[in-house]
């Protein structure tokens, strides 16, 4: 089915092709058809020169490893947040200004890089490039103010600190986060009004609960004034619509009257319940407009890249007939986009595109190859098992075939969850029962069993592919208990001691075996898979969130550094009481016991930050800190309730209830199903009982084996299915969400492109 590779041809080669006296394509012509299709296949959006040096530096750009290292040194600019004051790990200001201005220059080279790649004007229009120079040239103006005022003993603020996540925003391959951040952005005017007016609804209710309880001498359960401070009214009953201090704030109006209840339930009701669903609302119907918008963009500028892809490996045919393009520049050009793609995979797609066999295709066909190389195909081998030609006369036996059936069958698989969950009985049992301690041995053995009987009925390299994720769970967790359980054991008989390290990494793999019992159940595995499909997706909101608890922190350790002190479990400090600060004496974050949520150092903050995000006690948490400082500290506080709980969280859940829906309602593309039937009409398709979703499937990507050898004794060497409803980019995904509401005219075959040059980028590239 395959062919021999061919090379691709050197600008030197003249030779005439005779199909219409077109010239043979150079290999300046190959790079840049093949720089269109991958910018196509990545929706990569770069106003790119076409000079031929031009064309080698942007793919030199595009390479794996410079974006690899930019991000490395972005993470290592982030990180000096560890070693700078206030410091876990604290170094020389001289060693960690030395670290970053080495970071500094990466960045620099790389933007250098950027700027030959593209024209001049395009460069310093970009927004992004400028913010990047902004960074830059800000960092080092700090650094150089806050080393000659340290230098003077006076004191400094690292403030350039808070710009250091902007780069994960701005640098090239940060196009999903400003994705996200526009997001943002978009939404922003219609929060606003919503905002507003519960904003406006708040003091209203504040209003009424001054004047209805803050003449009555009521107290709080500490003493203090109940209702009598309008400013502190409106702090309690926002954070009430958060449900953090709820009954709390309500409880000495309730215990002077009931009625008063009725004031607090409304509150709650309007507030709390409808406005913050209003809030979901609005987020989500903008999200969606918006998002909607930028795929219509996207697709159009696919296209168009794919148009000029095509313009520059066309062949004039005789006759004035429409252009095309043949199957051996086709497979040039996909041989450089994919470089790792199999012969076998090559001409599949090949023959999808070509499904008349003309041995060459027109301008439709080739606008889907971006789309076809996105589209996950799973090549499957068939090996027979090491025991059928060692000795083929036992391994066919009927005894032998017996077996296999059993472990190929489904019962076998409902037996072992049994046993699992029987497992996770005798785990929660009590470990000191001798009964109960010796039945681990038991369990192990029929887990050691189990995996034996697959190797002897699974071709053991398919068994150990390195897609076959439960295979490995099992056995890694497997052996992992067993060793460490016969450690254990040996340990405690020897001198009857037992590491308690040793022992806590037995109970964490035990209870890790329970896990594998997800994989069984249908509804489950959906979820699992579903979370493994938009998985990359909800890395961006990741990083989302990671660039704003940076900023945050860095401004929180600024605000609140060594004013909160924690003293440790077995110190006797008096002071711990207060947490180094006597101002908290008595406060209620004093007394919980809170002195190590605190901002002295960057790893505290974020789990300070993450603490509020869930919002159970905020109200508390920041009281703390308000009382050491003062009271205009509650503006940190409400701002980043605002920022992360109502918008950021918000506009994650909109996306993770759209492709949730997406995945539940959506099946697959008509380029998927042409892909599969053209895998039918070649025998070369897996039995339906094979392509079942369990979580294996949904973390295979590419190469992988079939299993029983006794099943594919008949069958092809290579054969094919198609990764269900599985996406290679975070774009592929949205674009599946959005595609039935994708105009037709997005994909018509009659937009041309431009004659010279690049197309115009779409205008939010830039962002």
């Amino acid at each position: 089915m395959s062919e021999p590779e061919k090379n691709i041809p050197d600008e030197s080669a003249g030779r005439e092709i005779p199909n219409g006296g077109n010239p043979a394509k150079t290999r300046e012509d190959f790079d840049l058809a093949s720089i269109y299709v991958s910018d196509a296949q990545y929706n990569r959006n770069i106003y790119f020169d076409t000079s031929p040096q031009a064309v080698r530096l942007y793919l030199l750009y595009n390479h794996w490893l410079p974006p690899i290292l930019v991000y490395f040194f972005i993470l290592v600019d982030l990180f000096l947040a560890i070693f700078e004051e206030p410091a876990i790990f604290p170094l020389p200001s001289w060693a960690t200004m030395l670290v970053e201005l080495l970071c500094m220059l990466v960045f620099t080279i790389r933007l250098v890089h950027y700027a030959k790649v593209i024209p001049r004007d395009k460069f310093w229009k970009d927004p992004k490039n400028i913010c990047i120079i902004c960074i830059l040239a800000l960092t080092l103006v700090d650094m150089i103010i806050y080393g000659a005022l340290k230098a003077a003993n006076c004191y400094a603020v690292r403030w350039s600190r808070v710009l250091r996540p902007l780069l994960l925003v701005n640098v090239t391959e940060g196009r999903q986060l400003r994705r996200a951040f526009r997001s943002i952005r978009n939404a922003l005017p219609q929060i606003f009004y919503v905002f507003l007016l519960f904003i406006f609804c708040v003091l209203i209710f504040s209003l009424m609960a001054l004047k209805l309880l803050g003449k009555r001498g009521l107290k709080t359960v500490d003493g203090a004034p109940y209702f009598t401070n309008y400013l502190k009214v409106v702090f309690d009953l926002y954070v009430l619509v958060t449900t953090a201090n709820s009954p709390d704030v309500m409880m000495p109006a309730y215990n002077a009257s009931s009625a008063f209840a009725i004031f607090f339930i409304i509150y709650i009701l309007v507030n709390t319940y409808i406005f913050m669903s209003v809030f979901l609302a609005v987020v989500l119907n903008n999200y969606k407009k918006y998002l909607k918008e930028e795929m219509r963009q996207l697709v159009r500028a696919k296209r168009h890249k794919m148009v000029r892809a095509f313009a520059v490996l066309q062949e004039q045919r005789e006759g004035g007939a429409e252009p095309v393009v043949t199957q051996d520049n086709w497979n040039q050009l996909v041989r450089l986009v994919q470089p790792d793609i199999s012969n076998a995979h090559r001409e599949l797609l090949w023959s999808v595109s070509d499904d008349k066999n003309q041995g060459f295709i027109g301008k439709g066909a080739f606008v889907q190859l971006a789309d076809l190389l996105n589209i996950e195909v799973i090549t499957l081998k068939s090996r027979p098992h090491p025991f059928n030609r060692l000795c083929p006369s036992v391994y066919q036996s009927a005894p032998s075939r017996l077996l296999c059936r059993l472990v190929q069958h489904r019962a076998f698989v409902i037996v072992y969850d049994l046993i699992i969950l029987v497992n996770a009985v005798f785990i929660g049992l009590d470990e000191e029962n001798p009964m109960i301690a010796n039945s681990e041995w038991v369990f192990l053995a029929l887990y050691m069993l189990e995996i034996l009987l697959k190797l002897y009925v699974f071709e053991p390299k398919a068994f150990f592919s390195k897609h076959s994720f439960w295979n490995w769970f099992d056995t890694v967790i497997v052996v992992a208990a067993l060793i460490a359980t016969i450690i254990n054991s040996a340990m405690k008989s020897a001198g009857g001691y037992t590491s308690r390290q040793i022992l806590d990494i037995v109970f964490i793999l035990r209870v890790l075996r329970l896990i594998r019992v997800v994989d069984s159940i249908k509804r489950f595995r959906t979820i699992i898979n579903t979370l493994i499909r938009i998985g990359p997706a909800i890395l961006t909101f990741g990083q989302l969130i990671l660039v704003v608890y940076y900023i945050f922190a860095m401004v929180g350790m600024e605000l609140f550094k060594g004013k909160v002190t924690f003293y440790g479990e077995d110190s006797d400090d008096p002071a711990r009481a207060y947490c180094g600060n006597p101002l908290l004496k008595g406060t209620t974050f004093a007394l919980l016991g809170y002195c190590k949520n605190n901002f002295n150092n960057v790893v505290s903050s974020f789990i300070v930050l993450v603490e509020l995000t869930v919002v159970n006690q905020w109200h508390v948490l920041s009281s703390g800190f308000i009382t050491v400082t003062h009271a205009s500290a509650v503006i940190f506080f409400i701002l980043f309730h605002i920022v992360v709980v109502i918008i950021i969280i918000n506009i994650f859940v909109a996306f993770i209830l759209e492709a949730f829906l997406m995945e539940y309602s959506v099946d697959k593309s008509d380029l998927q199903t042409s892909v599969e039937k053209k895998i039918d009409e070649l025998e070369l398709s897996v039995a339906q009982e094979k392509l079942e979703d369990n979580l294996a499937n949904a973390m295979e990507t590419i190469d992988s084996d079939l299993g029983t050898s006794q099943s594919t004794d008949n069958k092809p060497a290579l054969m094919f299915k198609i990764a269900s409803k599985r996406y290679r980019t975070v774009d592929a995904l949205l674009q599946r969400m959005f595609e039935a509401d994708l105009d037709p005219e997005d994909f018509a075959e009659n937009d041309e492109a431009e004659t010279s040059g690049n197309f115009a980028n779409p205008a939010f590239s830039s962002a």
